[in-house]
C-alpha cells in the first residue's frame, strides 16, 4: 500500500470472550455482560446472543425478553483492565507507533513498513497465541477506512481497503455506519432523503452547510467519501476523569442525593491519586427523569485530587443547582488534567477511563 498505512486492531466481543476463558463450559452459549438492576445495559452480548438481536447498550431487561435462555454474566472491570493492558504489551512488542483508544481497541501506524499487511497478520496471530483472545483488523490509508474495514467481517476479521474501495463497498450502507454519524443525524439526513452514504457523499457542500452549519455540513461530505487526515497519535492525555451512576430508582431531594455524591467523589479522587493527577475543573452532571442532562462546573486557582476540596465543591454546585425533578443520573468530575500534566515531566500512562465522559 503506497502512503500511510493504517491498522485498527478491535477486539472480537472483547468482555464476553474474557468470561468465556474463565467460564468454558459456556462457549457456543449467547451470553451477555450486563448489570443486575432494572436500568442495567449489556456491554457486551456474545455472537449467538446478537442473533436474538441483543447488542451492547441493549438494556438488560430487553435483552432478557429477547433471549431468555441466554447466560447473563456481571461485569468484571478490573479483570478486564487487567486483560487490556496484557493486549496493549502485545501490540507495543510488535508496532512502535499504537495508539490505544480503548480498553480492547487500538490503531497502529504500519507506514514505511516493507509487508504492512503480513506485519497486521503477524499481529493478530501473537494477539491469539499470547491472550487466547480473537481479534478482527481492518488496514486502510487512514483511521476512517481501517476502523469501518474492522468492523466488517467480524468475528475474526482481516480487511484491507483503499479509500476508493471503501467508498464503493459502503455506498449503499446508512450514514450510521461512520463513527459519530449518531440517530438524530440520520434522521435529519433522511429527511432530506439521504439514506445512503453514497447519497452524503454527493450531496452539495452548500446544501449540508444550510442544514447542518458550516463546519458540521462539509465534515459529513468528507467522511461520507472517507476521507480522514488523522495521524496516529502515541500519546493520549485523558482530559478529565470522573465517575458516575444511574439509578435503579429516581431519587429526590438534597438528602438522598449528596451521600451518592459523596461515594462518587471518594471513588473519583482515590483513582486521580493513584494516578497522581489533578485539575482545576470540578463539575457535576445530573439527568432528571425527563431525561433532561444538566451539567455545572467550578474552576478553582490550583489543581487538585483532594476528596475534601472535590466533595464540598460538588456539593455545592448540586445545592445551587437543587434538581427540581427526581435525579435518574447523577455523576462528578475533574477535568483540565492535560493542563496539569503539561507541567511535569511525563510518566507511565494513566489507566483507561471505562466511565462515560462528562
Amino acid at each position: 500500500m503506497d502512503g500511510p498505512c493504517i491498522a485498527h486492531v478491535d477486539m472480537d466481543a472483547f468482555y464476553v470472550s474474557v468470561e468465556l476463558q474463565r467460564r468454558p463450559e459456556l462457549r457456543g452459549l449467547p451470553v451477555v455482560v450486563a448489570g443486575s438492576g432494572p436500568r442495567a445495559v449489556a456491554t457486551t452480548a456474545s455472537y449467538e446472543a446478537r442473533k436474538f438481536g441483543v447488542f451492547s447498550a441493549t438494556p438488560a431487561e430487553r435483552a432478557r425478553r429477547l433471549c431468555p435462555q441466554a447466560v447473563f454474566i456481571p461485569p468484571d472491570f478490573e479483570h478486564y483492565r487487567e486483560r487490556s493492558r496484557e493486549l496493549m504489551a502485545v501490540l507495543h512488542e510488535h508496532v512502535e507507533r499504537v495508539e490505544v483508544v480503548g480498553l480492547d481497541e487500538a490503531y497502529l501506524d504500519l507506514t514505511g513498513l516493507e509487508r504492512p499487511r503480513a506485519a497486521a497478520r503477524r499481529v493478530k496471530a501473537a494477539i491469539r497465541e499470547s491472550t487466547g483472545l480473537g481479534c478482527s483488523i481492518g488496514l486502510g490509508p487512514s483511521k476512517l477506512v481501517a476502523k469501518v474495514a474492522s468492523d466488517a467481517e467480524k468475528p475474526d476479521g482481516f480487511v484491507e481497503l483503499s479509500r476508493a474501495a471503501a467508498c464503493e463497498r459502503f455506498a449503499g450502507s446508512s450514514p450510521a455506519l461512520i463513527p459519530g454519524i449518531g440517530p438524530k443525524t440520520v434522521e435529519r439526513l433522511a429527511s432530506h432523503g439521504i439514506q445512503a452514504l453514497a447519497e452524503l457523499a454527493a450531496t452539495p457542500p452548500s446544501a449540508l452547510a444550510a442544514w447542518f452549519g458550516h463546519r458540521l455540513g462539509p465534515h459529513l461530505a468528507r467522511v461520507a467519501r472517507f476521507e480522514d487526515e488523522r495521524t496516529v497519535q502515541t500519546v493520549r492525555v485523558a482530559k478529565s476523569e470522573s465517575r458516575e451512576t444511574t439509578f435503579d430508582h429516581d431519587l429526590r431531594g438534597l438528602a438522598a442525593l449528596e451521600p451518592v455524591l459523596e461515594t462518587l467523589s471518594a471513588q473519583l479522587c482515590e483513582t486521580l491519586a493513584r494516578q497522581d493527577r489533578r485539575g482545576r475543573t470540578i463539575g457535576i452532571k445530573v439527568r432528571l427523569d425527563d431525561f433532561s442532562t444538566h451539567t455545572r462546573a467550578r474552576t478553582g486557582e490550583h489543581p487538585t485530587n483532594e476528596l475534601s476540596v472535590v466533595r464540598e465543591t460538588a456539593r455545592d454546585l448540586l445545592r445551587e443547582f437543587d434538581p427540581p425533578r427526581p435525579v435518574r443520573l447523577l455523576g462528578v468530575r475533574v477535568a483540565g488534567l492535560d493542563e496539569e500534566a503539561a507541567t511535569r515531566p511525563s510518566g507511565a500512562p494513566s489507566a483507561g477511563q471505562l466511565e462515560l465522559s462528562l
